[in-house]
């Protein structure tokens, strides 16, 4: 079975920074998706402390990752990178199953889930 959210090396090495910094060392990394955005879905990244029984784990460079089952097919084969630049540093996300983005990259909508629209 594929992973369904794939952790690059340079986002992961971000992100145990950011768990650092946070004092969150041994939290666990949770990806998801809500309603919203101009686009009907908008990704979620932050810290769980709770594996719950809704969870998919992955292990990937030393970090635990969470996704709900239900939202497992709408992420499957997603990418998550950390690029740096001269105006600074950030995620990017790449999902495979996104038919729509808005000029952002944090919402998008699939063939499947359209979500809930919001005005930008």
């Amino acid at each position: 079975m594929n992973d369904v959210v794939i952790i690059t090396e340079a986002a992961a090495y971000q992100i145990k920074d950011m768990m650092k910094d946070h004092e969150e060392e041994n939290a666990y990394l949770r990806v998801g998706v809500k309603g919203g955005g101009c686009s009907g879905l908008s990704y979620g990244m932050g810290f769980e402390h709770e594996i719950t029984e809704e969870d998919q784990v992955l292990e990937q460079h030393g970090l635990t990752i969470l996704v709900k089952k239900e939202d497992a097919p709408i992420l499957n084969g997603t990418k998550i990178d950390y690029k740096q630049s001269m105006m600074g540093g950030g995620f990017t996300i790449d999902n495979p199953n996104a038919i729509a983005n808005c000029g952002c990259g944090s919402s998008f909508r699939t063939a499947a889930n359209t979500g809930t629209p919001e005005e930008c």
